[in-house]
């Protein structure tokens, strides 16, 4: 017998996910973003969920090949550009568009012999400091790749370190427009955040992640309840032991939880192993037979102890939901000192998974 925890995949509220960042988006085409194997849901188990999207953006030439072999027609975005020059011939084999964010890039496709134009995104750097041209090197990138030969279309691509709030997008928006200004290029600069709120982003492609699985690009479920989004990933599983603590009785290694009056404590077949965050503290919510409480102590590699108090009823074989429809990830994640994107992606190769 297998233990008892499983993960689900809903692929119905994957789809309404898409529709309601299609719906977001207004007229902008639609990326949809897959990178980290469609962050953590598996990029073979719901790519047909998304088969209404415009292009997918990964990173991992193997998750795009894949793509290209389970028959997707449609663009593939590589986030990240290729990194090395011989990686070119696998852009060329599978018609691949590529970021482009550093000069090198520009000299290997001029030197790679392709057999046709490759379409480009020029990343430029709008203040995160991670990939991308600075500003006063845009125009600059783009004359050298608009010469080349191996190159299809550009289009200009930034991406927002804060685009949760209104102040966050204000000055690099303004960056952005400045280094484009004379630019006859299409654009995409939005995320998850900016392509729920903020229009003014949308410009030709937006790129949704985390939306299209049912998190908040804020980490606060709040912020995204209203707007029809849905989790698709459940992880539940069962309690398969129970104990009863007298007061003072503590709880797990290093005994960090001491029960201050008689208490009885369900324990639950998921841990660190899992994908469950180790750091998760007392108090972290966790759902047992339908009814809302908490983990307490330490999160073990295989066990989680959770408070029994307010669920009498419960005892072995009760359901237990870790995060999904009732436990937001989004509140675990709040809870742990983290956000959803890494709970999902953390899903352990070990825990299995079923989809609906």
């Amino acid at each position: 017998m297998s233990r008892p925890i499983v993960a689900t995949i809903d692929t119905a509220a994957l789809r309404q996910n898409l529709a309601v960042a299609r719906k977001a988006a207004g007229g902008s085409r639609l990326w949809s973003v897959v990178k980290a194997n469609a962050y953590g849901h598996g990029i073979e188990r719901v790519w047909q969920s998304l088969q209404e999207t415009d292009g997918f953006g990964l990173l991992d030439l193997e998750e795009a090949i894949l793509l290209r072999e389970r028959g997707w027609k449609k663009p593939i975005l590589l986030l990240e550009g290729f990194f090395h020059q011989e990686d070119l011939d696998i852009l060329d084999r599978y018609r691949l568009t590529t970021s482009v964010h550093s000069n090198w890039q520009i000299q290997a496709l001029a030197k790679a012999k392709l057999s046709a134009p490759l379409d480009i995104y020029l990343k430029m750097n709008s203040g995160m400091n991670r990939l991308g041209f600075q500003p006063e090197q845009v125009h600059n990138a783009w004359q050298k790749l608009r010469s080349l030969p191996n190159v299809g279309e550009i289009t200009l691509m930034a991406h927002f370190a804060e685009a949760e709030t209104a102040e966050g997008i204000a000055e690099p928006l303004q960056r952005i427009e400045q280094a484009a200004e004379g630019l006859d290029c299409p654009r995409s600069l939005a995320n998850s955040a900016a392509t729920l709120w903020h229009p003014q982003t949308h410009h030709d492609w937006v790129r949704p992640g985390i939306i299209l699985y049912g998190a908040s690009p804020s980490g606060q479920w709040q912020d995204i309840a209203g707007n029809g989004l849905k989790p698709v990933m459940t992880l539940t599983s069962e309690i398969i032991g129970v104990q009863q603590l007298g007061p003072g009785a503590r709880v797990g290694y290093g005994g960090l939880y001491r029960a201050s009056e008689e208490q009885r404590i369900g324990v639950v077949a998921c841990g660190y192993a899992d994908g469950y965050p180790r750091i998760s503290p007392t108090g972290t919510p966790v759902m047992v037979d339908g009814v809302m409480t908490r983990i307490v102590g330490r999160v073990s590699m295989d066990m989680i102890t959770v408070d029994l108090t307010p669920c009498p009823q419960a005892g072995i074989g009760s359901a237990v939901e870790l995060w999904g429809n009732h436990v937001k990830i989004d509140d675990v994640a709040a809870a742990s000192g983290t956000v959803g994107y890494e709970l999902m992606c953390a899903l352990a190769p070990r825990v299995p998974v079923i989809v609906v």
